[in-house]
């Protein structure tokens, strides 16, 4: 059973979820799969699994949160009780997610039903794929492998004028393994060291920061605002409309903005100065990182806000050398914060499955996102595209 636990996902799908729970319980929407390095010498065909895949999927229907689990949400100073009294009676419903193997030796993944009861599906089902994957096609993992690249990691971080770097596990979704994802934030808690003078923040995984003691991270994700498209009074005040209804929520807590939804431009002219000071930062997640960081800066001080109170979260495929490069150029300009994925807990020798699941439709309609990185869109109305770039006033690729 790869998915034992119900909290083994990321910690912004339950502050999501809450939202989702006190403004939006009536939305309907669609979540779909995508395997951006499949075909690419027979990665990412994942047909001959798909029976193994649904049979994970049906264990992962039949887990409740446990007592202990609720506990430890309740105790959280952004979780409100009726939301984890909520979560005390829910159950994944089986009914809600269809897995197909395709000709093409793909397979096709849709998750369709009321947004409350399917937001938590995407990192689990993402860790499934994963995991069924890679102990088919690596029956016995280079786990030595695995160690020395971590040592490197680690080793790197350590070096001299790097104390202040601090950075956390966003690994969950592409994980190689639960077993791995759990030996690695052990090996990052006890070298790197937690805590205020420690260089590990934490994990975005929440059964594992329970677990291990760890701090969990997270605010929002992409389908929140993509969400917002629909649910908004209009389209081009969605992403206001998406912010406000946070802070309607979360009241100056959980402060972090996703950023690129359509684009950084798109996003500075939503980000005004009322926003730019009740946030606490913003999280990049495509495009050059470096350009997104000084137009971070350069956007705080033209609304006369202090950046070097602010925070820069970088999470867009991170490396741990990309990491230092970034560190060097921002550090003591504004609070940062480094997200590692794939290149944590998937880092052993083999080619990472590039798997994202996207919210495509609320409510009927067409959502999506137009990120400074054209490859990282994902809808299938090219009309909706079209018309999104019209109303945000963002240029055609290419």
């Amino acid at each position: 059973m790869i998915i034992s636990s119900l909290l083994d996902t990321d910690l912004y799908k339950f502050t999501m979820m809450q939202v989702v729970l006190h403004q939006f319980p009536g939305a309907q929407v669609e979540y779909r799969f995508k395997c951006r390095n499949a075909g690419a010498a027979g990665i990412g065909d994942l047909a001959p699994y798909v029976r193994e895949i649904r049979e994970e999927i049906g264990l992962l229907c039949s887990l409740q949160f446990q007592d202990a689990e609720l506990a430890y949400l309740r105790a959280m100073r952004f979780i409100k009780s009726d939301f984890v009294d909520f979560l005390g009676l829910f159950r994944l419903n089986e009914k809600y997610v269809s897995v197909t193997a395709l000709p093409s030796g793909e397979i096709e993944v849709v998750i369709e039903g009321p947004w409350l009861h399917t937001i938590l599906f995407e990192i689990p089902v993402l860790a499934i794929i994963n995991e069924v994957y890679f102990r088919n096609t690596q029956k016995l993992a280079d786990v030595t492998q695995g160690r020395k690249r971590l040592d490197t990691k680690i080793g790197q971080l350590q070096a001299n004028g790097l104390a202040e770097l601090k950075i956390a596990d966003y690994g969950t979704r592409r994980r190689f393994g639960k077993t791995w994802h759990e030996e690695v934030l052990r090996a990052l808690s006890a070298r790197l060291g937690t805590g205020v003078t420690g260089q590990f923040a934490g994990t975005s995984n929440v059964l594992f920061a329970m677990k291990l003691g760890l701090t969990p991270l997270g605010t929002m994700a992409h389908e929140y605002l993509q969400a917002c498209q629909a649910l908004g009074p209009r389209l081009r005040d969605s992403q206001v409309f998406g912010f406000e209804s946070w802070a309607k929520e979360y009241r100056g807590d959980l402060g972090i903005a996703l950023s690129d939804v359509y684009g950084m431009s798109a996003f500075l002219r939503d980000f005004d100065m009322y926003f730019c000071k009740l946030f606490d930062g913003a999280r990049h997640d495509s495009g050059d990182p470096f350009e997104w960081g000084e137009r971070m800066l350069a956007h705080y001080a033209k609304n006369r806000v202090d950046p070097k109170t602010k925070t820069l979260i970088f999470s867009d495929g991170l490396t741990v050398p990309r990491t230092i490069e970034l560190y060097s150029q921002f550090k003591g300009r504004c609070q940062l914060a480094f997200g590692i994925g794939t290149n944590l807990t998937n880092d052993l020798g083999y080619e990472p499955l590039q798997i994202v699941i996207k919210m495509v439709r609320c409510n009927g309609q067409p959502v999506a996102k137009l990120s400074d990185t054209p490859s990282k869109n994902m809808c299938d109305d090219e009309k909706y595209l079209a018309y999104l770039r019209q109303v945000f006033d963002i240029a055609s690729p290419g």
